[in-house]
């Protein structure tokens, strides 16, 4: 039997594509699929061969068949294999799908990983903690009690490394392309697994992150408990318990004016219904805090804004939000995470003294401490140490969400904190505040984007444990050492006199301060003695 060059062109590809996939892992089917769908008239006798889905094979003998009909035919049963094919193996990752599938995984999530240990700074394991040593004393507690770690659920089991202008490059053994309820309560075991190997004893959750939406909110907080069910069983089984949850209020479109100052009666109600869950299954799960981040709270432009109302509501929600949370017996922490832009041109909440002022106006002061972020500190212009300071000496600082941005990029690069320097200062404020219980160190931090591994996960958080691990021994250097202390001691001490003190008292009106200038004459300004006060941080490095 003759055939044509296109024959044979067709009959090579297809003998190539069963070359390349016979026997191929995560097919749906085992065996071979070769389809060659092509009539051609000007051959009589022609053998068509379609092995598809059981090897039938159809036999074309005649030039002047039926011709039409039979494309049809082998079209209809192309489309039956490959649909066969694309079937996915849990439900498809939309928005509300209802899912039977199961979250059964054999074996660990990390195999290859053993929990992780101390070996100190001589190590070379880069699985091993070189300065976090959990149960070592320093300062009078033991390291894990000063730092109280926590993982970023979102970043770590969620985070896809996607950005603006590229797809996503991480795809872990465990995940199966659904956004399913199968899917999530995997992730959940896959986060417990990751918890315990790393000797991390906390963990956090944004609602959206850990259970998929519903088409509806009764669905969606159904959702929402099967998870959180299975989360309370896993903390039930170990040590690991919830540092704090909180609400996502800022992905979905109906929150793109904002939530608490949408300018949307509806999305302000729905808002308060998500977070009355949210804060609802914090407790359930013995949460010690619950945040508040208004990644949309705030303006684009003021041509079409009424600000002041704005912020009136805002502080109507915290308002209802303390309510509620006193209504239900939660005695967790209520944090606010401040932030100046990202997403919006202008966040309500820009920094630490600005959220301190709106709770003050609003006579919120005793109810809300903040969540201070190191990449949101130097988007607003400050260090991570001057708004740890100003929440500090406010008696507002309440956690850290710790993370640190790149000084050539300016927007919210969530990095993990890795500079010894910046750790040893975020470490000062912590010490002198006498530690963040019942806050921690949440690792709002993400694998950079060309990080694919797994073992970049642990690498990842090993890395920042230890970094605040050594700058926490090195604050232990600088108050064992005196010398930085006893320089800013001396730098006041004109005011340890009895005219400083007066004037610390509020005793010392201008009239006095007058006379006391006409006898002193003009003030001796001694130096401030900057580089040497960088000489003794350094030393402590």
């Amino acid at each position: 039997m003759r055939r044509s060059r296109r024959w044979r062109r067709a009959e090579q590809s297809s003998k190539e594509a069963n070359r390349r996939f016979k026997g191929r892992a995560g097919w749906a089917l085992s065996y071979e699929v070769v389809l060659t769908l092509f009539i051609l008239p000007d051959h009589v006798g022609s053998v068509l061969t379609l092995y598809d889905c059981g090897r039938i094979s159809l036999y074309v003998r005649k030039e002047i068949m039926k011709s039409v009909e039979i494309l049809l035919l082998l079209l209809c049963l192309k489309v039956v294999c490959l649909a066969a094919f694309a079937a996915a193996p849990t439900c498809p990752a939309d928005l509300g799908s209802v899912c039977s599938g199961s979250d059964e995984w054999e074996g660990e999530f990390f195999p290859s990983i053993h929990k992780i240990k101390y070996e100190g700074p001589s190590s070379k394991n880069r699985l091993a903690f070189k300065w976090y040593n959990a149960e070592e004393e320093i300062l009078g507690k033991k390291m894990k009690d000063w730092l109280r770690f926590s993982v970023a659920f979102w970043h770590t089991f969620r985070g896809s490394g996607a950005d603006p202008f590229g797809a996503p490059t991480k795809f872990w053994p465990w995940e199966d392309g659904t956004n399913s309820l199968a899917m999530a309560k995997r992730r959940m075991r896959a986060n417990f697994e990751f918890l315990e190997k790393l000797g991390a004893e906390l963990w956090c959750f944004h609602d959206k992150d850990i259970a998929p939406d519903g088409k509806t909110l009764e669905e969606t907080n159904a959702n929402l408990d099967e998870v959180v069910t299975l989360a309370k069983e896993l903390q039930g089984s170990s040590k690991i318990r919830l540092l704090w949850g909180t609400a996502q209020l800022f992905l979905h479109p109906r929150y793109m004016h904002g939530a608490a100052t949408s300018s949307e009666v509806g999305v302000y109600a729905y808002a308060a219904a998500q977070v009355k869950k949210a804060m609802e299954v914090t407790h359930y799960l013995g949460g010690e805090n619950y945040v508040f981040w208004g990644g949309r709270e705030g303006y684009q432009t003021l041509l079409n804004t009424d600000m002041e109302r704005e912020l009136n509501h805002l502080a109507r929600f915290l308002e209802a939000a303390v309510a509620y949370k006193k209504k239900i017996g939660f005695n967790g922490t209520l944090l606010i995470e401040p932030k100046p832009q990202e997403p919006t041109k202008h966040q309500y909440d820009w920094d630490a003294a600005t959220t301190a002022s709106f709770l003050r106006k609003y006579g919120l002061t005793g109810e809300f401490k903040l969540n201070i972020e190191c990449n949101h500190a130097t988007l607003s212009g400050h260090s991570c140490h001057h708004e740890l300071e100003t929440a500090r000496i406010n008696g507002l600082l309440g956690n850290i969400d710790a993370n640190t941005g790149d000084p050539q990029i300016g927007w919210d690069t969530d990095q993990f904190l890795t500079d010894i320097g910046e750790a040893t200062l975020v470490m000062l404020s912590v010490v002198r505040n006498g530690g963040l219980a019942p806050g921690g160190f949440n690792f709002d931090a993400k694998l950079r984007r060309e990080s694919t591994d797994v073992e970049d996960i642990f690498i990842a958080h090993i890395s920042g444990m230890d970094t605040l691990a050594r700058g926490l021994r090195n604050v232990a250097k600088l108050i064992e050492d005196g010398s930085l202390a006893e320089l800013v001691r001396k730098r006041y001490e004109t005011f340890d006199t009895e005219i400083g003190a007066q004037i610390e008292a509020g005793k010392a009106d201008f009239e006095f301060l007058e006379k006391k200038v006409l006898e002193w004459g003009e003030p001796k300004v001694a130096s401030g003695k900057q580089e040497l006060a960088e000489m003794l941080f350094q030393s402590a490095l």
